[in-house]
């Protein structure tokens, strides 16, 4: 009994044995294998998870191989300089048309400035011509002998009593009034007016009303006064102007009044102006007839024609 248990224990120990023998090996390789991927890192796994990924029902029961932590971290390195790239070129491209906006605009202000510029310049012009207009207006008012010869007499009158000078210019037209106080300050002429005849006072008030330039002025008291001395001439007075106060009359006129004064004048007596062009000088009569030819000069060679067959 003793010797078959000891064979039975034998036979056991003998089958443990082989297992050990062809196991042994087997568990050395695999931890020989896993020992050497851990060493080198070696990217089998991978490897076999991406191609098992290529095959079509294997794929659903593998897990998606893990990337290598440098590799990915090279990866988004990469993604972020692309991005980054992708910035600069936006960036520059909005630096360019914010270029081109910035350079569209110096040019428009360029333009709008020189468009000031030359309108600047034309108001400048303008303005100077004007002043140069008002300096020879007013140089050639000064100069005139007639204005000024109105001038004193008006500031005579004006330095008088207005009781004294008040009836002494009644017995000028209403015309002649006017240019004169129209050439008085305010306070003169209102003076002299109070102590006019009411009627003559409010005829001449009537006339002030209407201003109107010295010209003119001048014209209207010329034509009053030939009138007037016409029709002293028709009731028999001997109030008439003489050959040389006719002549110092015009002579001191400027051209273009006494043309314009003859012109009228000539519609109601044709005789009267050739009389007057007659009694004055050879050149004022030049200057008159010169002006008349200007604004008439149909009137002016018929005036002529007259006065040369006379």
């Amino acid at each position: 009994m003793a010797d078959k248990d000891f064979e039975i224990d034998q036979e056991s120990a003998g089958r443990f044995e082989r297992f050990l023998f062809f196991m042994i090996p087997i568990i050395f390789t695999i931890v020989l294998i896993g020992v050497l991927l851990t060493l080198f890192n070696v990217n089998i796994r991978n490897d076999v998870l991406g191609f098992a990924q290529k095959i079509p029902i294997v794929k659903n029961w593998v897990p998606e191989p893990t990337k290598d932590p440098a590799k990915k971290k090279l990866d988004d390195t990469k993604d972020q300089v692309k991005s980054a790239e992708a910035t600069i070129k936006e960036l520059k491209n909005q630096l360019a048309a914010k270029d081109k906006d910035l350079e569209q605009a110096k040019q428009a202000k360029t333009e709008q400035d020189q468009k000031l510029k030359n309108m600047q310049e034309q108001i400048d012009s303008i303005q100077n011509s004007q002043t140069e207009a008002a300096g020879q207006g007013a140089g050639a008012q000064e100069a005139d002998p007639y204005d000024k010869q109105i001038k004193d007499l008006a500031k005579m009158y004006a330095n008088m009593s207005p009781s004294k000078a008040a009836p002494i210019m009644q017995n000028l037209t209403t015309e002649e009034m006017v240019q004169l106080l129209s050439a008085m300050k305010n306070d003169n002429r209102t003076a002299i007016l109070a102590k006019m005849d009411p009627k003559i006072a409010a005829d001449v008030t009537m006339k002030l009303k209407d201003a109107v330039s010295s010209s003119d002025l001048a014209v209207a008291a010329l034509q009053s006064r030939v009138h007037k001395d016409a029709a002293d001439g028709k009731s028999g007075t001997s109030s008439g102007l003489d050959k040389s106060q006719i002549s110092q009359t015009f002579a001191s006129m400027p051209a273009d009044s006494a043309a314009a004064l003859l012109l009228s004048t000539y519609k109601i007596s044709p005789d009267k102006v050739l009389k007057i062009l007659n009694d004055v000088t050879d050149s004022t009569r030049s200057g008159i007839l010169d002006a008349m030819s200007k604004k008439d000069a149909k009137t002016a060679a018929v005036i002529l024609n007259k006065l040369m067959n006379k």
